[in-house]
């Protein structure tokens, strides 16, 4: 008479390590699917480096002196006796309640859904089981059929900046800034880089941007890049092209940055903000034999399963597209592939890009360097924001948005838009691009009525401009 074989009894269905953005969208999907879960979280609450460090509080820093600028540069406030003055530690305080209000919602989820939150450093055993640490308690191992990591990334630190000195920031410890700066050098003109920037040239504190590239965020499209340089040239933004550092000299009054190019800048601070890590250093990876690439990234297939089958990874660990809006979505779809065995849902071709300057960026789709290099027959329609009542109304009049479109099928191809809220303003044309059978196409615009006055008239005025260049 044949053996059977017992079945492995794991701990939990799934353990999801991190809980950001890409781990909460697979703990939801495998909770809501009736699968045992827990997550580990490092950190003493949820949300991870989205929540604590990076998306949150940046954006609700950039809220607050975004609106303090409008108030400045309304005519109904420019009063003599007015207050004239911000500053960074208390701009911080509103962050603080957007990040406590985040945090106590996300727990909820948790809670409801009954996933266990264990708190701890986790690091594998082998490939079902992990052990974890806490500083006050004995190590425990648990295990799981499944394991999910979404353990996110941390700012890139060069071995030989000292990041302990009171003067040296990156994006994460900039949060505990104290001092009320009046120049501050930022290195690094990426997402981050130019997002603080926007946030402390709006507090008057003066700024060096200095970037590694011949131009602001070369993945944008070049005019909406060129309208962000204008426009930090404009505020008073010192922009220095095509740099590398060559070392940061710690002082007790400031910082010195010495550049390859044999320059250098002294400022009362510096935010060093090129590039990021994922945090994968500490799962002891080679005891399942995954290795990370030199930026701590781990390789995935289509369903997000590592070279590991039982092991997923998602979010920032994996690298592109490093947003936190994919990295739910992939923690959803790493759930569904569990769940089924495999998934057939796949992020969208055409995601999204917010950047969160002052004025924000945002497009999605093709930019015209793209269409031109492959040959696409395209045309252009464009709208002023200056030109719109709803702009006028709220003196928010910086800007404009341009639809790319074919020129005989009049499909949409790409939306490019530069000015307050377009990062909002982007998803009405994404709508638009994402229809089948004959639905995307920009005469949609020049047949619906829109309200008015309202920011979204700008896609009527931009598609009539654009259908008027043809012939």
């Amino acid at each position: 008479m044949a053996k059977t074989t017992k079945p492995v009894q794991y701990d939990f269905d799934a353990i999801i390590i991190g809980t950001g953005p890409g781990g909460e969208g697979a703990a939801m999907n495998l909770a809501k699917s009736g699968k045992r879960v827990a997550v580990i979280e490092r950190y003493e609450k949820v949300g991870g480096g989205c929540t604590h460090w990076g998306t949150i509080p940046s954006k609700a820093l950039r809220h607050s002196v975004s609106r303090f600028i409008e108030y400045k540069e309304n005519p109904l406030f420019q009063m003599d006796d007015q207050s004239s003055n911000l500053t960074f530690p208390q701009i911080l305080k509103h962050a603080a309640g957007v990040i406590r209000k985040q945090v106590q919602l996300r727990s909820s989820f948790y809670e409801r859904n009954r996933v266990k939150v264990i708190a701890g450093i986790a690091s594998f055993v082998d490939a079902n089981h992990l052990r974890i640490q806490t500083p006050d308690a004995p190590d425990q191992v648990i295990s799981a059929e499944h394991i999910v990591l979404a353990t996110g990334s941390r700012p890139y630190r060069p071995n030989h900046v000292d990041f302990s000195h009171p003067r040296i920031f990156d994006s994460d410890t900039i949060l505990s800034l104290q001092d009320d700066p009046r120049h501050i050098i930022i290195f690094g003109a990426g997402v981050i880089g130019c997002e603080y920037a926007s946030i402390f040239r709006g507090l008057g504190v003066r700024v060096d941007l200095v970037n590694t590239r011949d131009r602001l965020l070369a993945f944008m499209d070049t005019e909406i890049s060129d309208a962000l340089s204008y426009h930090f040239w404009n505020s008073g933004v010192t922009i220095r092209h095509g740099e590398e550092f060559d070392h940061i000299e710690g002082c007790d009054d400031g910082v010195i940055l010495h550049l390859q190019s044999g320059k250098k800048m002294k400022a009362d601070c510096i935010l060093f903000a090129n590039g990021r890590t994922g945090n994968t250093d500490l799962l002891n990876l080679s005891a399942v034999g995954l290795v990370a690439d030199r930026r701590g990234q781990l390789k995935v297939n289509e369903n997000y399963q590592t070279e590991v089958p039982n092991i997923y990874a998602v979010g920032d660990v994996i690298g592109y597209p490093s947003l936190a809006s994919a990295a739910y979505d992939q923690g959803r779809i790493a759930g569904n592939s569990i769940i089924h065995g495999h998934c057939d849902t796949r992020l969208i071709e055409d995601i999204p890009v917010g950047i969160y300057t002052i004025p924000e960026m945002s497009s999605v789709g093709k930019n015209e360097q793209e269409l031109t290099a492959a040959r696409i027959p395209y045309e252009v329609g464009r709208a002023q924001f200056k030109h719109l009542a709803r702009a006028q109304i709220a003196n928010t009049s910086v800007g404009s948005l341009k639809i790319l479109f074919h020129r005989d099928t009049k499909e949409i191809l790409g939306i490019h838009c530069f000015g307050e809220r377009a990062a909002e303003i982007v998803h009405i044309g994404q709508a638009i691009m994402m229809q089948k059978n004959g639905g995307n196409t920009i005469e949609y615009f020049v047949h619906t009525t829109f309200n008015y006055p309202t920011m979204a008239e700008a896609y009527r005025v931009a598609a009539m401009n654009g259908l008027n260049r043809l012939f």
